[in-house]
């Protein structure tokens, strides 16, 4: 059942191969929450500027994996750019993904 639930949100059970693909980790939390911690290398857009930023994150040309505290933003932002054609993973939250992969 978690793994449908996964799935539905865009989040692959194994990231390791998008990574590898050089995904661009995208951290939808404020300014502010991302220069209290965030993974070295990834970049923020705040999930309320996303819209007007769609186009700089398709300039980006790679996949993109988006992250927050608990999920519910990067699942929203997930949503947001592949509606507008962006090859895009919910990663979920930055801590799970910083400790399983970074």
């Amino acid at each position: 059942m978690f793994s449908f639930i996964k799935r539905l949100f865009g989040a692959p059970s194994d990231l390791s191969p998008i990574l590898s693909k050089g995904a661009k980790l995208l951290d939808m939390r404020t300014e502010s929450g991302f220069k209290a911690g965030n993974i070295s290398g990834s970049r923020n857009i705040p999930l309320d500027k996303l819209n007007s930023e769609l186009q700089t994150v398709k300039n980006w040309n790679a996949p993109v994996i988006t992250v927050c505290a608990s999920g519910r933003r990067s699942a929203i932002a997930r949503n947001i750019l592949h509606t507008g054609g962006v090859e895009v993973y919910n990663g979920g939250s930055r801590l799970s993904v910083k400790n399983k992969y970074f």
